[in-house]
């Protein structure tokens, strides 16, 4: 299957195993949409997708409509999207998002994880080229849905790749086509599992085992960050 597959299945196996870690990223999520575009996910998508995400993750209903009330509060604290480039052992390239209401100490973190495990922070914009950002969207095959037709579908909403694998659906696209792709599923009333912005390596590179548990340990620092939402590499 194509790179997209991949990806799947490598973040299934992703290091958020803790819960005690993972909901309070996904809360930054919700809050982060909430606070732009208002509490009521029926008027806004963001926060739609925010909340389907969590839920994909079975975070409680309890946490999200705490998530959400965090935001609408008048005292709640503004949070911003914080981006990091690095390259780690080996020459690993590491792209960190981050969600923040203290990016001083954020990027001092973030910093201190690179130098700790003998990597370096880069310039801002150094691996933008390294990476395509993708809008992937996943649920599953119904017994009456044919692939080819819906292909032709979303062709017009932005569509670069469909794949079926196991009765889980990926359909691909480029991240700016993300809103007409959403809009283009809801349209044929797709139930989604997961709606997602991606970075994946258009240079993928293979390391030793030996190579990777040093990189790991820099991964596993990144992932115990509360502040850092997401992590991607250019490990094949």
């Amino acid at each position: 299957m194509g790179r997209a597959f991949e990806y799947r299945k490598a973040s299934k196996l992703k290091r958020w195993g803790n819960m005690s870690r993972l909901f309070p990223k996904l809360g930054k999520v919700i809050q982060m949409a909430a606070k732009e575009g208002g509490g009521d996910p029926d008027m806004n998508p963001k926060l739609r997708t925010a909340i389907l995400n969590a839920k994909s993750e079975n975070m409680p209903k309890d946490n999200i409509e705490a998530a959400i009330k965090r935001a609408t509060a008048k005292d709640s604290k503004d949070m911003s999207e914080i981006n990091y480039e690095g390259k780690g052992p080996h020459g690993v390239l590491v792209f960190v998002e981050s969600a923040t209401d203290n990016n001083t100490r954020t990027v001092a973190n973030v910093k201190s994880y690179f130098s700790k495990t003998g990597g370096e922070m880069l310039s801002t914009g150094s691996l933008e080229f390294m990476f395509d950002r993708k809008a992937i969207f996943e649920f599953k095959k119904t017994e009456n849905m044919d692939i080819e037709e819906l292909e032709m579908e979303l062709i017009d909403c932005g569509l670069e790749e469909i794949e079926e694998e196991e009765g889980i659906v990926l359909v691909t696209g480029d991240y700016k086509d993300f809103g007409n792709l959403t809009k283009g599923l809801e349209r044929l009333k797709i139930e989604l599992s997961k709606a997602e912005l991606k970075r994946i390596s258009n240079n993928p590179t293979e390391f030793s085992e030996e190579q990777l548990e040093d990189i790991n340990k820099l991964m596993e620092k990144l992932d115990d960050d509360e502040d850092v939402q997401n992590i991607f590499t250019n490990i094949a």
